[in-house]
């Protein structure tokens, strides 16, 4: 058990059945009246986000969540395959599980899947990926005094926004989290 007074961000509890992770949290006392914990929640099983405050005495249980290290294999339609490594066991995914979370993963790279009591309910991707350009505009010399970009296709198919010196068949490095372009390898 947790009380509201000790919630932490990243932290999982459940309330009323639900699963939530605390995404911000704040210890507030007024001036007149009680304290209280005014928190955003977020639902690990359909991704909602709640705003909720609590009594810095109210209490919780921490709910488990396993992270394992599997490696995405391949996509067959809707069906995303990952393999244990440790006991070469497979588990299908479908595409609502997935979301965009593969946007960025080529196949044989490990990533964490995430499941409640058994029952996996996200995928999360390596945080950096080196990816080669396998479309993009050629840039122009001289027009970098703005920090300009222009869009490239990476290998997976996904739309990156990198500066104009990038060429095709350069590898580049992205974070998974935004998005962003951080530098060429």
């Amino acid at each position: 058990m947790i009380s509201a007074g000790d919630f932490r961000n990243g932290v999982t509890i459940e309330i009323e059945g639900a699963v939530f992770q605390i995404i911000e949290f704040q210890h507030v006392k007024p001036g007149k009246g009680a304290a209280f914990v005014r928190t955003k929640l977020k639902n690990v099983i359909n991704g909602g986000v709640v705003e909720r405050t609590f009594r810095p005495t109210e209490k919780f249980p921490q709910a488990r969540i396993d992270r394992s290290d599997m490696q995405y294999l391949y996509n067959d339609g809707d069906l995303y395959y990952f393999m244990n490594v440790e006991n070469y066991e497979q588990v299908a995914l479908n595409q609502d599980t997935i979301g965009d979370a593969l946007k960025f993963v080529k196949e044989n790279e490990m990533c964490k899947v995430l499941a409640y009591n058994g029952n996996i309910f996200s995928v999360e991707p390596p945080l950096f990926v080196e990816l080669e350009i396998t479309d993009t505009e050629p840039g122009f010399k001289g027009d970098t005094a703005t920090g300009a970009t222009k869009p490239a296709t990476v290998e997976t198919g996904a739309q990156v926004a990198v500066p104009l010196f990038v060429n095709q068949g350069d590898v580049i490095k992205i974070d998974t989290r935004t998005g962003e372009y951080l530098s060429r390898v």
